[in-house]
């Protein structure tokens, strides 16, 4: 029996080529491509001056400018078309669950990369976060 998924799916993307294989899974498994809903979250960015002041050079409507149309560029094949392409600031396997429940997601597509700790040795941080808070099913894909 195929996976097929009614619903949004929401794809956390941090442009390496694992999140890439993740939005194409969600492409396979959704009914439409205008139901993938990528997004990319920017950590959250306080530069500081070595005397410990603000320094306001950088703001974030500059990366989330910079970030969107990197996005854009990224996605920007014809077999994507009709996909929403989003960029949020904030804690990653956070801002990505409450995303999920604001387009009332069916499906989260999470690669797991296994980059940190002991006890994430197969999942990462952000995946094992995700996978603890979502409200909704998240298919977790393999990585080799």
């Amino acid at each position: 029996m195929a996976l097929s998924v009614r619903e949004p799916v929401l794809v956390p993307f941090d442009f390496s080529t694992h999140s890439r294989s993740a939005v194409d899974k969600a492409l396979e498994i959704a009914d439409s491509p205008s139901q993938i809903h990528v997004l990319h979250v920017l950590p959250t960015f306080v530069p500081l001056a070595p005397e410990g002041f603000p320094v306001e050079a950088i703001d974030d409507r500059v990366r989330l400018e910079y970030t969107q149309k990197a996005l854009e560029e990224e996605f920007a094949d014809s077999k994507y078309a009709g996909i929403s392409r989003e960029v949020l600031i904030g804690d990653p396997g956070i801002v990505c669950v409450e995303r999920a429940e604001a387009i009332k997601a069916g499906l989260l597509v999470v690669p797991s990369h296994g980059r940190s700790g002991l006890s994430r040795l197969l999942l990462g941080s952000v995946a094992e976060r995700i996978i603890r808070l979502a409200k909704c099913p998240v298919l977790v894909l393999r990585i080799h």
